[in-house]
């Protein structure tokens, strides 16, 4: 059964918003098994595995100061030290708080993600104490490690928010972190420009509903199930399916985004990402679509 815990913990964040500062001072705790956590809060989900021999992360949100509140939230659970930490793709709202950890601990993330980490965000991580942080151990196809009796396995598994995004099964614990590739409940962020593809995506999650797991977090939004990922699977398909039939048809961008239905899923918008809404997602299919239709597809 899932327990709710209140964090006990002031987290002070400085947001830029229309030239405002605002502060928010709350990270939400959430145990998912007896050893395994989500944290969340401005960013993207944050997972602890807590073991004898240590605890992973994966994931460390939008600033440095989550990353020292994720720190400090673990050293109440635990007095083992983090012995590695995963990104499970390049965005700043999954990455920026690497920097709060101990320099020379493992960061695991693929090939790709520390190629876009360099090329896309490279003001931030060409600071010395970003630069310390960035991903030392990465993969193509697949990594592994065992700590304190757990074992957690990363994979590579396809295209689809990006072209690096990994999943990371907490084995004994039949939890997955998804990362990006499911925004539960919400419209998703389709980041063509670092190799994204909605074509590809809902690919990518049937390879993933492969793997042995009762539980998922996603990127964003509540924990869920098998169910949670069948259904966001389903919208994509959608999404992909209307919009090539409406651009094969000759419509425009305009028009296909009046013909697209997305109504019957039910997505809302992150309250600090507005831009990931409907017109958003179809404007993204479109491109997508109109690429492919060019190159033959």
């Amino acid at each position: 059964m899932l327990r709710r815990m209140a964090l006990g913990l002031l987290l002070v964040i400085v947001v830029v918003a229309g030239g405002a500062w605002i502060l928010v001072s709350r990270v939400g705790v959430e145990q998912v098994t007896p050893d395994l956590y989500v944290m969340t809060g401005i960013g993207g989900n944050t997972a602890v595995l807590v073991t004898p021999q240590g605890a992973v992360v994966v994931d460390t949100m939008t600033f440095v100061r989550q990353g020292e509140a994720i720190r400090a939230r673990i050293s109440q659970l635990t007095p083992e030290p983090v012995v590695a930490v995963i990104n499970t793709h390049y965005h700043r709202d999954h990455t920026h708080g690497n920097p709060a950890f101990a320099p020379g601990t493992p960061v695991v993330s693929t090939a790709r993600t520390l190629e876009h980490l360099r090329q896309r965000d490279a003001d931030y991580w060409s600071a010395p104490a970003a630069r310390d942080l960035l991903p030392n151990t990465t993969f193509d196809a697949g990594y592994e490690r065992r700590v304190g009796g757990k074992t957690v396995r990363a994979s590579f598994l396809g295209r689809g928010h990006t072209d690096g995004d990994l999943v990371v099964l907490f084995v004994e614990d039949r939890v997955v972190h998804v990362g990006d590739l499911l925004f539960n409940g919400y419209y998703p962020n389709i980041d063509l420009e670092a190799g994204g593809s909605l074509r590809e995506w809902s690919h990518t999650i049937d390879r993933i509903l492969t793997l042995p797991f009762d539980r998922v977090i996603p990127g964003h939004g509540p924990v869920t199930d098998r169910n949670g990922l069948i259904r966001f699977r389903d919208f994509l398909n959608s999404l992909w399916t209307q919009t090539k039939t409406a651009v094969d048809r000759g419509a425009s961008a305009d028009q296909v985004v009046e013909l697209v239905d997305l109504d019957p899923f039910g997505l809302r918008i992150l309250w600090f990402a507005p831009q990931l809404n409907r017109e958003f997602v179809i404007r993204r299919a479109y491109e997508e679509a109109k690429e492919h239709r060019s190159d033959g597809g």
